[in-house]
């Protein structure tokens, strides 16, 4: 049972069949998919930064484990603690890799593409210690 607060319930968006006022679904119009608004308790959620993630799983669940990798370059010497996990099924899984790959493209067309690996993205002789002159000088 969600216990009410002060705050008020935000409203999810999700894609998908939509709902009338009375929360039965809406008959669905011939332009397309509907929206779902789903209400949202987030008074008791923790968020944590992660910026390392591992995949694994069995032929039933998805295991994705989150944690802070300190050391982003190169194999780290120490272990990555992992400190969060979430264990969900296929479906899910996959109606999150949609929703994050709408995400990611509404990103990208607004800011440009996001280069994954970080060799490409660190300027040369920045890593080093040592600043090269701006080309041209």
């Amino acid at each position: 049972m969600v216990k009410s607060s002060d705050k008020p319930e935000k409203e999810a968006e999700t894609p998908g069949q939509a709902t009338n006022p009375k929360g039965s679904p809406a008959t669905p119009a011939a332009g397309g998919p509907q929206r779902v608004h789903v209400k949202i308790d987030d008074s008791k959620v923790l968020a944590a930064y992660a910026n390392f993630c591992r995949v694994t799983g069995t032929p039933e669940e998805l295991i994705i484990d989150f944690g802070l990798n300190p050391q982003p370059f190169g194999i780290p010497d120490e272990p990555i603690p992992v400190t969060h996990r979430i264990i969900t099924n296929f479906y899910t899984a996959k109606r999150m890799l949609h929703a994050l790959q709408l995400t990611i493209q509404r990103h990208e067309a607004t800011f440009g593409v996001l280069e994954t690996d970080v060799q490409k993205r660190v300027r040369p002789g920045v890593m080093g210690g040592q600043q090269q002159p701006p080309a041209g000088k």
